[in-house]
């Protein structure tokens, strides 16, 4: 479908109307709360390395949080599991507590909430839109789980966690860790890519989100649209939601107003930049509507 000029100009800034009703800070509140949940992790991991305050040990693949909390990725613990390596019991716990979490939450709220990376692709989606670049071709959704699946056979072949040998996320917390090298590369790369490929790296390649978004498919905590007779159509929610294809069902459709979709991350932009406040955080069984 064709875009005007002057639709496109205003999608490039998509949310204008929602801070002209609400203000800028409400406009932004799950964004701002977001970005202090990613760099309030990053910063209980950095501060013992860099300050000596041992708050976390470890990483997001593997840690321990004042010395008796353990947490575990599950989806590293899996590949350990395929290489052939049965884990230590500490281990266990701390996938079994990660698993209950995202079981609960929505497993794709570790993309938007927790992991680093997503700093990167916000920022690379927010300069494709102000610069008004055309998106390139992106690889098909199922990508990511076949990678996913490919992960865990490359895993038994090896012997090891295979997608550590290349996970972005470990990259970034070993750049900031020691400092400049090979990870600020890929980094770049992931970037670059996004830059030029809309959503192409979440959604459509990483196998972590791949496996998280298998996680919450049951999952509790959900966004849904009970005011969706207001919508006006303005497209600013599809504009700056990483996974857009999730939203029309729960907007456009005569069903269920909850977003179901394993794949929404419940960032909370499609909440901030409505300017009808059609959208709100709920929970799956909240089928109120308006219309």
């Amino acid at each position: 479908m064709a875009v005007s000029t002057s639709a496109a100009k205003r999608l490039s800034r998509p949310g204008q109307e929602a801070v002209r009703t609400r203000g800028w800070l409400a406009a932004h509140k799950w964004l701002l709360l977001r970005r202090a949940s990613q760099l309030t992790i990053l910063a209980l991991f950095l501060a013992g390395p860099w300050f000596g305050v041992w708050l976390v040990k470890g990483n997001l693949t593997s840690s321990l949080t004042l010395g008796v909390l353990p947490l575990t990725d599950p989806y590293a613990l899996l590949q350990s599991l395929a290489a052939g390596h049965w884990p230590y019991k500490t281990a266990l716990i701390g996938a079994a507590i990660v698993l209950a979490f995202y079981l609960l939450l929505g497993g794709r709220v570790f993309c938007s909430w927790v992991c680093p990376v997503n700093l990167i692709t916000d920022a690379a989606a927010w300069s494709r839109r102000r610069l008004g670049l055309k998106t390139g071709k992106t690889p098909a959704e199922a990508t990511r789980r076949w990678l996913l699946g490919a992960t865990l056979v490359v895993s038994a072949a090896t012997g090891s966690i295979a997608w550590e040998w290349v996970n972005p996320v470990s990259f970034f917390h070993r750049s900031l860790f020691f400092g400049w090298g090979l990870g600020w590369l890929a980094l770049a790369a992931v970037f670059v890519y996004d830059l030029t490929v809309a959503r192409g790296w979440c959604g459509h390649l990483c196998p972590m989100g791949a496996f998280y978004s298998l996680l919450g498919k049951t999952a509790l905590a959900r966004v849904t649209a009970p005011q969706r007779a207001r919508c006006n159509d303005c497209m600013d929610c599809f504009a700056v939601c990483p996974e857009p294809q999730v939203i029309r069902p729960a907007l456009k459709g005569s069903g269920s107003p909850v977003i179901l979709s394993s794949d929404c991350t419940t960032c909370g932009r499609c909440v901030d930049v409505c300017g009808q406040d059609v959208f709100r955080f709920s929970h799956r069984f909240d089928q109120r509507s308006a219309s």
